[in-house]
């Protein structure tokens, strides 16, 4: 069965990606390459893909990883309907009673005029 993944490249730090198709069960840093179809830069968002080279493996049964189903997506690829697209998800958060904004508001209390007697001066202590 073949995979289509992203394979890292670049530097520490400044990482850009090829879109690889290769077998499925071995790891994405070792083992044959059969093609490379795309590339994609994370800091960019850009993604260079060959829409029929992808097609041609879609429809022989590659199967896409989920960031690669998106990049297929945005480049208008069209997709089989046994490949699924990851839903996106919800963030939890927890005690959200917590939260500053879901506090009472509270009402700013008007200060009272000093007395006479907290204004005296006390003598200076030693």
């Amino acid at each position: 069965m073949l995979a289509i993944r992203l394979k890292r490249l670049g530097r520490k730090g400044h990482s850009v990606y090829r879109i690889a198709v290769q077998e499925a069960w071995r790891h994405p840093t070792s083992g044959r390459v059969i093609a490379y179809i795309g590339t994609y830069n994370p800091h960019t968002k850009e993604a260079n893909i060959q829409s029929e080279a992808a097609q041609k493996y879609l429809n022989n049964g590659a199967q896409p990883t989920p960031r690669v189903v998106k990049l297929l997506k945005d480049t208008d690829v069209k997709l089989p309907k046994w490949v699924k697209a990851t839903p996106k998800l919800e963030k939890q958060i927890k005690n959200i009673d917590k939260l500053r904004k879901n506090q009472p508001k509270e009402e700013a209390v008007a200060e009272e005029p000093a007395t006479s007697s907290e204004s005296v001066d006390q003598p200076a202590e030693g």
